[in-house]
């Protein structure tokens, strides 16, 4: 446990993350998100019906890494897997993703209004 709390420290105080996932074909692609950390894990929303949705259905395998918001990655990967959350767990992921980041409570608005489904990604590392 000590040694994964380690690797996550370089997340802390971070804004992004660059979440790697892979297509049928191997390709790998990678999409800098907004994430919280909580209880040694990450968690990620996204548009439901995303790419990145598609290709995690199809491979739950990921890769994570600290990065700027264009992606450029600032440190070292490390490799995940994941699941989708509902229920309790994706509200309390909601809440601590709109008290990191404002913008977010925005989207929120304008998800409700244009109808757009969102996904909860839980990546455990």
């Amino acid at each position: 446990m000590a040694q994964n709390s380690t690797k996550l420290n370089q997340f802390t105080g971070q804004k992004y993350i660059s979440l790697e996932t892979f297509k049928k074909s191997g390709e790998s692609v990678k999409t800098p998100v907004w994430f919280v950390l909580h209880d040694g894990a990450f968690y990620v929303y996204t548009e439901a019906d995303s790419w990145k949705v598609k290709r995690i259905r199809n491979n739950p395998r990921v890769r994570v890494a600290v990065c700027d918001m264009r992606g450029n990655v600032k440190g070292p990967w490390l490799d995940g897997t994941t699941t989708f959350v509902e229920g309790e767990e994706r509200v309390m992921a909601d809440k601590l993703l709109d008290k990191k980041y404002f913008l977010k409570v925005l989207f929120n608005i304008a998800t409700k209004l244009n109808r757009h489904k969102r996904a909860m990604i839980k990546i455990a590392v």
